[in-house]
């Protein structure tokens, strides 16, 4: 395959498509970032690729100046793939989504991590800091169309399964690892999301 090939079989991109790029932080871009409660970065080593979600409550991603975005990291697995992905190879991109909107904003740029208290401060919660914040330096921002939210049926509750259509994370856990988990049950799982959140 090639991009002529690619060019032949989708044809032009359209105008609006090819102008919407923009590299600062207006009014809209400031507004659906604060209103965001999700959103999914991607890093590399230069190599391999990660992607991560990140959540909390909306307004948990500041816009600093109309070129870059405060992210805190809040508590996870320890596995701080993106981190050290980043660290080898800066260039991150961002999905942003608020629920019942189709639509989503797209951030490509270059990120840092700080450990900087006064910046850790700026995120507490509940008393406690995150124990890094990324600055993230948008290079290309753009919002995407809802069609794919709207296949989906991201946002209908009346498509969702009436049920959890898959085994629960303790059970994919004991069947993708050798680690013997020991007592750990379902609840007391749901106990530590809570507990761990910050």
């Amino acid at each position: 395959m090639t991009p002529e090939k690619l060019r032949e079989i989708y044809g032009d991109v359209s105008p609006i498509a090819a102008a919407k790029v923009i590299s600062r932080f207006d009014t809209h871009c400031r507004d659906f970032i604060a209103h965001s409660t999700f959103l999914v970065l991607a890093t590399s080593d230069g190599t391999n690729l990660d992607v991560s979600p990140k959540g909390d409550p909306a307004g948990f991603v500041t816009v600093e100046t109309d070129k870059t975005l405060l992210l805190p990291d809040r508590p996870g697995n320890n596995r701080i793939d993106g981190l050290l992905n980043i660290l080898a190879h800066p260039k991150v991109a961002l999905i942003f989504m608020i629920p019942t909107v189709g639509e989503t904003l797209r951030v490509n740029g270059v990120a840092e991590i700080s450990d900087e208290q006064a910046l850790r401060d700026q995120f507490q919660v509940k008393g406690r800091c995150p124990k890094t914040v990324l600055r993230i330096t948008a290079e290309e921002i753009f919002t995407h169309c809802g069609k794919a939210p709207m296949r989906a049926g991201f946002w209908k509750p009346d498509t969702w399964p009436q049920n959890r259509p898959v085994p629960t994370l303790l059970e994919m856990l004991r069947d993708h690892t050798d680690t013997v988990i020991g007592k750990t049950d379902d609840a007391l799982i749901e106990a530590r999301y809570r507990e761990a959140l910050y």
